[in-house]
């Protein structure tokens, strides 16, 4: 099976531009390609772990990967798929979310001389001349054709501010400039991308009479998994520090039984022949084929010895037998504590299980607490430092977040 023939029986690829030509490179080592990055976080996050994977995959082809990251673009905001105006950021901040993509990328992707680049359309945009930009890149837009994209189109009904209608143009230069410069000839992104991909084709085409491509990837869950992404504590990023080892392996571990060969497929280094194999597994054996998953994609990310821990730590909360060291814990100290003892709400807030002290309410009034397997039904019920300094005290909320607290 040829690389592009893999790419397509992992359900990656969704449009692509000029197919043969597109095999012909990718399956000869020929592609230098670009996926762009928006840094308005200091982490990546599981919405970008496709196109890391991708891009390691396509690397271990002999192709050349480009990370772009959005340093001009990021001050504008990319109107696809939003209904609002992202807020813009300074440049020390960009600057910063730069560096930390970088070293969180070379866990997938390997940088160096003749290998994968990082560059910042900052370095080009910036310093663009307006009236020569309009006169060199805009004369090649229709404005009619532009607001037929399926990006704009989302947003004239709540307004989209001229500001972001430039994004498609500045896109299509960033093709055009690493065309020129580091002879990249390929370009990729998520399908709602597909218009301002298009556009760089186009500009290069018209400009320099040459070819590039232009290849979009399928998006990763369907409509119940596009609620994930996100835990107690906020989104799931790659960083340890925002999102803890446990806390991701558990996250592809709790993924819908509908989801997890379609993320096995898309997202792990597994032969498409060991995986074929558990498409006709069913009931427990999905649970295992999600632990594989969890196991795998936490390995990419934070390492062997790390996913095991995971692993261990995950076993020991729903199955037992396993480590409890290693799964998400919070101290609880005196400050916390009001006349020697804290409440149970004042618990799940400060484990961050609940996000109010009337969600956690809620959350014990309705069944949905315990501590050690036993259910809290009383809001009044109180623990003092004593209570966690057995070290195996351990709140659950609903199924599936749990804390261990400690004194």
């Amino acid at each position: 099976m040829t690389l592009y023939d893999e790419l397509v029986a992992r359900g990656l690829i969704a449009q692509v531009t000029d197919e043969a030509e597109i095999k012909e490179l990718i399956n000869n080592g020929k592609a230098t390609f670009y996926i762009g990055f928006d840094p308005t976080a200091d982490s990546l996050h599981v919405g970008h772990f496709m196109a890391l994977c991708l891009m390691k995959r396509l690397q271990m082809g002999g192709n050349r990967p480009i990370a772009l990251i959005g340093g001009g673009t990021g001050m504008v905001g990319d109107p696809s798929g939003r209904t609002d105006m992202r807020q813009m950021m300074t440049k020390e901040t960009i600057q910063h979310n730069c560096d930390c993509f970088k070293k969180q990328m070379s866990r997938f992707i390997e940088f160096g001389e003749g290998k994968a680049m990082m560059v910042n359309n900052a370095d080009w945009l910036l310093d663009l001349n307006y009236v020569e930009l309009l006169r060199d890149v805009g004369a090649h837009f229709s404005v009619n054709r532009m607001l037929t994209a399926e990006c704009y189109k989302q947003r004239m009904e709540k307004g989209l501010s001229f500001l972001e209608f430039n994004y498609m143009i500045m896109q299509s230069y960033d093709f055009y400039t690493l065309f020129q410069k580091y002879g990249c000839n390929m370009q990729f992104g998520g399908d709602d991308q597909w218009s301002n991909m298009l556009g760089g084709t186009e500009l290069i085409r018209r400009k320099l009479g040459k070819d590039a491509y232009a290849m979009t990837i399928n998006l990763l869950l369907n409509s119940e998994g596009k609620k994930m992404g996100k835990t107690a504590s906020g989104a799931v990023w790659l960083d340890p520090e925002k999102t803890s080892p446990f806390d991701f392996y558990q996250y592809w571990r709790n993924v819908s039984d509908a989801d997890v060969i379609k993320c096995l497929k898309m997202l792990t280094f597994l032969p498409l022949e060991e995986i074929e194999k558990m498409e006709a597994w069913e009931g427990s054996q999905l649970n295992e084929a999600k632990d594989i998953l969890a196991f795998e994609l936490t390995k990419l990310v934070h390492g062997e010895e790390e996913s095991a821990k995971a692993r261990e730590a995950s076993k020991a909360l729903f199955a037992g037998g396993g480590n409890l060291a290693d799964m998400p814990s919070v101290k609880i100290t005196e400050a916390d504590l009001r006349d020697g003892a804290i409440d149970i709400m004042g618990l799940l807030v400060t484990s961050k299980l609940a996000a109010s002290r009337s969600e956690a309410r809620r959350n014990v009034e309705q069944g949905g607490v315990t501590v050690n397997d036993e259910k809290v039904t009383d809001i009044a019920t109180t623990y003092t430092l004593d209570d966690f300094k057995s070290g195996d005290f351990i709140l659950k909320r609903g199924k599936k977040k749990f804390c261990k607290i400690e004194a």
